[in-house]
């Protein structure tokens, strides 16, 4: 079943923004700030009037990084350098902390780009229930619409009947067609419906939701595999992104996730969802650290436009602002 809404609204549109880069800045910082309260300032705390590392500010040092979720991995590498460092100053000294948090999550920078002769671009969208998955196809509908792509939408979460009306309705609120079928149905099929629409219409982006159940069922992980399988028969390169959207919020479990489902599906891109409601946020470093994965995208609230590019200078200014 297709669901369709104004072809005004499916079609391309312009994109218009009237934020400046100091007031990203500064609304990224407002939805980052219990990560900034629970771990850049506290860090920043630690060595106010110190230039050098000794054991005791490193066993600190460590000991908050961990307890927000950076990991062991990005811990060592941070204190690595701040070991190595020779600073003259206590500002040297945090500056060399932000240059090492950066260095982290520098090469994880990796914008999502839609070649133009490839259409129309898969984007199968992967993750567990309750970590957002289906707002952040809400939200990224949005936003490349924005770029000027038109779009269509393939409800493949049959598991959940709800799932399927949520993104119905974020269809109609972004106006684009939404290809579903009733709770229950075949999720591949859903898919190869979809497809086939898509090349139809001439639709540049086809973006497809599946099912969240717990990803250690193998059931599911088998339904990802057979959703690949059928997308591959209209386009051997499809998907071409496999998108897992992953809570913020769980931590180090985060990374068990990423395990599971890119052993299952070969996740190219990642997004960190519910970063404004979690002091956390160091679990970003820690995926950074261990996965190399590109970070596409962070959710950092509610709204429709709270869905933005990661941009690993923007957040290391955000939970650790530059002295001064």
């Amino acid at each position: 079943m297709l669901c369709n809404f104004p072809m005004g609204l499916f079609g391309k549109t312009a994109r218009t923004r009237s934020e400046t880069g100091n007031g990203v800045l500064a609304q990224i910082s407002d939805r980052l700030a219990a990560t900034r309260r629970g771990l850049g300032q506290r860090l920043a705390s630690l060595i106010r009037g110190r230039s050098s590392v000794d054991a005791d500010l490193a066993e600190e040092v460590e000991a908050l990084l961990l307890g927000a979720d950076v990991g062991v991995e990005a811990t060592r590498a941070i204190l690595d350098r701040l070991t190595k460092a020779r600073p003259a100053t206590p500002d040297g000294l945090y500056s060399e902390l932000r240059a090492a948090m950066l260095a982290i999550v520098s090469p994880c920078a990796q914008p999502l780009v839609i070649p133009p002769q490839v259409r129309p671009y898969v984007i199968m969208v992967v993750g567990v229930n309750g970590a957002g998955k289906t707002t952040t196809i809400g939200k990224l509908t949005h936003h490349l619409q924005s770029e000027g792509y038109s779009l269509m939408l393939a409800a493949a979460d049959t598991f959940r009947a709800a799932a399927v009306e949520q993104l119905q309705t974020w269809g109609e609120r972004n106006g684009v067609a939404v290809m579903a079928q009733a709770s229950g149905g075949d999720a591949a099929a859903v898919a190869h419906d979809a497809m086939q629409a898509a090349i139809a219409r001439s639709v540049d982006v086809l973006i497809i939701d599946t099912a969240g159940r717990l990803h250690t069922q193998s059931g599911l992980m088998d339904e990802l595999k057979k959703i690949r399988r059928v997308i591959g028969r209209f386009d051997a390169s499809a998907p071409h992104e496999v998108l897992l959207v992953l809570d913020a919020g769980i931590g180090q479990n985060a990374l068990a996730q990423l395990t599971h489902f890119h052993a299952a599906v070969d996740v190219t891109g990642l997004c960190l969802t519910k970063l404004d409601g979690t002091a956390k946020g160091g679990i970003l470093f820690a995926m950074a650290e261990r996965a190399a994965l590109p970070i596409r995208f962070i959710g950092v609230g509610e709204g429709i436009e709270d869905l933005r590019e990661f941009d690993p200078a923007q957040f290391v200014d955000a939970i650790l602002p530059q002295a001064g």
